[in-house]
């Protein structure tokens, strides 16, 4: 596809990176371009394919949305406060040394550091996916990493494919990372939340736990997905106590062990795209005295797979780490 592609269309497509088995990189894209229907259903199958789009040379916060828009529509953040001026579609996701969520990670103070996940993965309906971009880069560090949960599950043994065929992971929403009970691969302390954190984690009890097929297939392709996000897994619903325990720890091992990921170190101009429903995804975070700034959309989706466990959850935004 990528040969495909890059032959018929008014930019260039290539591998994100040669050590990934997903991703793809586009270079040359204009905002013109988007008015064009055949580019705009190329990147929408180049997203398919590939899962992971990383665009270069973005050019603004107009561009940021149109873009986002050909794959999909856009939900608005439940916080108005989190809005960006003229852009409802856009959220400012920011630390600052004053105001921002701190960890330490194996005896280091890390700034805006979250561990892999997917997003929503704790509420009934999964967004299809986001498109990310940097305002103010730290100095260093600050990457973001992604995990391919197709490959996962391709290279899955096949014993355990079908050991975990047709069951379901119980999540449950817990801001606090070093609460995580699978996947865990640093030593974590939360030092502080982020002011918006701290808000969000007031109404934590409020929401119920939900239940996702540890695998589906992609819509799309019928590919299968390892559906397993690491942070907000409390369990197997179908296998209590250590026998489910051991079997989504072999699982979340393999997805987080065995199966190459891509970090991505930010520069001005980039744009990332993920499908929130087939990768995983982490901050690696920053020195506490640093500034980093992005900017996110979310693309809105429902693959009409998850339920929730308790009843309830009506009407509770939908809010985002």
């Amino acid at each position: 596809m990528l040969d495909t592609i890059a032959a018929t269309l008014p930019f260039t497509v290539a591998p994100l990176d040669a050590a990934v088995p997903f991703g793809a990189r586009v270079e040359g894209l204009t905002h013109a371009d988007l008015d064009r229907a055949e580019v705009r259903q190329a990147l929408f199958d180049l997203w398919i394919d590939r899962g992971v789009i990383l665009f270069r040379g973005a050019q603004d916060s107009a561009f940021h949305v149109a873009l986002s828009e050909v794959f999909g529509p856009l939900e608005r953040h439940a916080f108005r406060e989190a809005w960006v001026d003229g852009h409802p579609e856009l959220v400012n996701i920011k630390y600052y040394p004053d105001d921002g969520t701190v960890y330490t990670v194996d005896g280091r103070p890390r700034g805006g550091f979250l561990p892999w996940h997917s997003d929503l993965i704790y509420t009934d309906r999964i967004n299809r996916g986001g498109i990310l971009r940097p305002v103010r880069l730290p100095a260093r560090g600050g990457m973001t990493g992604f995990i391919d949960q197709i490959a996962a599950y391709d290279t899955l043994p096949d014993g355990l494919k079908e050991r975990i065929e047709g069951l379901h992971v119980v999540y449950q929403m817990d801001l606090n990372a070093a609460h995580m009970r699978f996947g865990a691969r640093q030593s974590l302390r939360l030092e502080r939340f982020a002011r918006s954190g701290a808000k969000i984690a007031l109404r934590e009890w409020h929401y119920p736990r939900v239940l996702h097929p540890m695998v589906f297939r992609q819509p799309e392709t019928r590919r299968a997905v390892l559906n397993v996000s690491p942070w907000f897994a409390v369990g197997i619903y179908e296998l209590g106590g250590l026998e489910g325990e051991r079997l989504l720890a072999e699982v979340v091992d393999h997805c987080l062990d065995a199966t190459p990921a891509y970090h991505h170190a930010w520069q001005e101009g980039d744009m990332v795209l993920w499908d929130n429903w087939r990768t995983l995804h982490s901050a690696s975070g920053v020195a506490p005295e640093e500034t980093r700034v992005m900017q996110r959309t979310t693309i809105a989706g429902d693959y009409a797979l998850g339920r929730t466990l308790d009843g309830g959850g009506a009407g509770l935004p939908r809010v985002d780490v």
